[in-house]
């Protein structure tokens, strides 16, 4: 039986999207389903270069369809579409991180262009994408990291308008093989963020050097190095101010694409999986007659599901926004952050059940168990982005405003304003609508009102007891109160993509069931935190709830997984 909440390579008709995104999400498919599994491993153990993959999406045209704004377009079919995006970063991911990686970082490294008034730079890009060429971001440095203010990519003068680069970078993707790489530097001449310039490098011109991969993958993460390298006045992609914005903006994009490359991961893990614990007989039983199993394999399931509706609809808050409208700020790191730690603990809870089974060399989840582990730590760590998302806390839980509801989102249009973003500063005055309603549309579900109630005690917290100054300093104390907050969000855009989609209740209730332990869970740490005042710790007991229970719904959710047990199977 095919589960309509999970993708299934055999029954995958993308029917919501215009007829040549279909087309080429469905090719896409088929390439990967016709080399087989055999070569899908194969590849990734062996760490062979995405060649014949990159000489398919250049034939189909898929980057150049998929990554070209309709302000540099070519042909009607390219635009900047964040929801054929998604879809194709779950297909990525289904097949191998490998294949996500090389799309990601092309993704990265043509922000700093989009973003750009180079009218020059622009139509260069546009027009090695339809040669099928990919792209780089030369943003970090073995030295700093990702730390922009202290870059040693250095640009002197020469006199002409344009500079000579020298310096390195480190842990860029495709840094091998790019086209076109943005690299971030600051001039020789100048102080203060006047200095910052972006950039357009070759990684085929002499005077750039490739150092090394820095990983042990498929996935080319260069060290390179410019020496003396000439950037013409026609390379510069932005200056001063402008390019420190164009990087955090670029950030804001890329990191959004890591939810759905988790996604796609999960689920394919998830059909090997419960196949193989449902066919594995121990003690004359199928492993998933056992009760721990069954709980563990529902738990990933629901897990899974919360990961697909989040992001599902933080696609329409991207796609809806504007200058008065950036609540996908708050969305974005969160879909970063929660739904790539969401997607370890649905790999780990698999796990748990076919144990040895994960390490086997023939089976995809080997490889899924070791992907899923990168997306929190790419684009900033879970840390980072958590202190990102408490910058929002107050506004959101607290003080609301009306906003002009945000539809479903599968339009075929272009979604100009991630390239016209502005300064990447001011996120204290970004304001939310009210999150109450889409609770209060599912009062009658018993772990819903359960959580509720969590979520209303947060609010009491944040409005009582928050933090006071010195524990403001306090960056552990800080990350469990965003681990409290990060799950109220998270169940808000569940809440409203299950209203928008219909979703079955008994799979609502089941996954809120898992929320109300999770925030729970939060609530205990925090009442362990050091600088924990006793308000504070009366506050965390408090918050404790105990998750309704129904054997009766939970019978009917473990049917749904159940039958994903031989639901699919990659061919040979």
């Amino acid at each position: 039986m095919t589960d309509p909440l999970l993708f299934n390579p055999h029954t995958y008709d993308p029917t919501h999207f215009d007829p040549e995104t279909r087309r080429l999400l469905r090719a896409t498919v088929d390439w990967f389903e016709e080399r087989g599994k055999r070569k899908l491993i194969d590849d990734y153990r062996s760490r062979a270069w995405l060649a014949d993959f990159l000489a398919f999406a250049a034939k189909e045209g898929l980057f150049a369809t998929f990554l070209t704004p309709a302000s540099a377009a070519r042909q009607d079919d390219q635009r900047w579409d964040t929801a054929r995006i998604a879809a194709l970063n779950e297909i990525f991911g289904f097949y191998g991180l490998d294949y996500w990686y090389a799309w990601q970082v092309t993704i990265l490294g043509l922000g700093p262009v989009w973003q750009s008034d180079n009218a020059a730079a622009r139509a260069r890009a546009a027009e090695l994408l339809s040669q099928g060429e990919v792209f780089a971001f030369g943003l970090s440095e073995k030295t700093h990291g990702a730390d922009i203010y202290s870059t040693d990519m250095l640009l002197e003068p020469d006199g002409n308008g344009g500079f000579r680069a020298t310096g390195s970078k480190y842990y860029i993707g495709n840094g091998n093989a790019a086209g076109l790489v943005s690299v971030f530097g600051r001039r020789t001449d100048m102080e203060g963020p006047d200095a910052y310039v972006f950039f357009a490098a070759d990684s085929r011109h002499a005077n750039y050097h490739l150092v090394k991969n820095v990983v042990d993958s498929s996935k080319y993460v260069s060290e390179f190095r410019l020496d003396d390298y000439p950037v013409a006045a026609e390379d510069v992609l932005h200056t001063g101010r402008a390019a420190f914005d164009a990087a955090l903006n670029t950030v804001n994009v890329g990191k959004f694409n890591l939810c759905t490359a988790s996604i796609g991961i999960c689920e394919h893990a998830m059909y090997e999986a419960v196949t193989h614990a449902h066919n594995r007989i121990l003690y004359g039983r199928p492993v998933t007659a056992f009760p721990h199993v069954r709980r563990e394999l529902a738990d990933a399931y629901v897990r899974l599901v919360g990961m697909k509706l989040f992001s599902d609809r933080a696609v329409d808050y991207f796609r809806s926004a504007g200058p008065d409208d950036r609540r996908y700020l708050l969305f974005n790191p969160m879909t970063k952050m929660k739904v790539t730690t969401e997607g370890e603990k649905v790999i780990d809870l698999m796990w748990d059940v076919i144990a040895a089974k994960g390490f086997e060399k023939d089976n995809y989840f080997a490889q899924a168990a070791v992907e899923i582990r990168g997306l929190p730590k790419l684009e900033g760590t879970v840390h980072v982005n958590l202190a990102l998302i408490l910058k929002f806390m107050r506004n959101h839980l607290l003080e609301p405003v009306e906003y002009p509801a945000v539809p479903t989102r599968l339009d075929a249009a272009d979604d100009d304003f991630l390239f016209r973003q502005g300064p990447a500063r001011g996120l204290g005055s970004v304001r939310f609508h009210d999150w109450r309603p889409a609770f209060d549309a599912y009062a009658e579900v018993s772990n819903v009102a359960r959580f509720r109630e969590q979520a209303d005690a947060l609010c009491e917290f944040v409005a009582t007891t928050a933090p006071d100054e010195q524990q403001s300093r306090d960056l552990d104390f800080l990350l469990s109160v965003g681990q409290l907050f990060a799950l109220v969000v998270h169940a808000q855009l569940i809440l409203e993509q299950a209203r928008l989609t219909g979703l079955d209740q008994d799979v609502l209730d089941e996954l809120f069931s898992v929320l109300v332990r999770d925030f729970s869970g939060h609530a205990v740490e925090l009442y362990g935190k050091d600088s924990a005042t006793a308000a504070q710790q009366a506050w965390a007991l408090g918050a404790v709830r105990r998750p309704v229970v129904d054997e009766e719904r939970a019978a009917r959710v473990w049917a749904r997984v159940e039958a994903l047990s031989g639901a699919y199977e990659m061919a040979p």
